[in-house]
């Protein structure tokens, strides 16, 4: 059975754009098919940056049928006041961030092999310049 909060995110995001603030949610996993990590940010108004972002993540299992965390990002929407939220529609590449957890173009963490070389949007092969 489906868990309430799992439930209540979905339907947030089914309603669409009721205004700002914006919450926007992303996951983030070591393949296409198993998210480890999500952050949800909160935009004050059109071309703003995030004034809050918090990130969850798991060493087991797909975050995204996580229904503690997902209490936890209904709280911190509600804090926030959020009145639309977007969920993005898959895996946005390694749960690593660069520049933080790594320096270079790939994470070097081996569980995220598989986004060497793929572009975070599409998942697609992205093809090297060698000229």
């Amino acid at each position: 059975m489906d868990n309430k909060y799992l439930k209540r995110l979905r339907k947030k995001a089914k309603k669409g754009r009721r205004g700002w603030p914006l919450a926007t949610v992303a996951y983030y996993g070591p393949d296409l098919d198993r998210a480890t990590k999500v952050s949800v940010g909160i935009m004050p108004a059109f071309a703003q940056p995030a004034t809050a972002t918090r990130a969850w993540t798991v060493s087991e299992g797909d975050i995204r049928e996580d229904g503690a965390v997902a209490e936890a990002m209904l709280a911190f929407i509600a804090e926030h006041h959020a009145l639309s939220v977007g969920i993005a529609g898959a895996i946005l590449g390694c749960p690593h961030q660069q520049g933080i957890d790594y320096s270079g173009d790939w994470c070097p963490d081996p569980a995220c092999g598989f986004w060497h070389g793929r572009d975070r949007w599409s998942g697609a092969m992205v093809e090297e310049d060698h000229s």
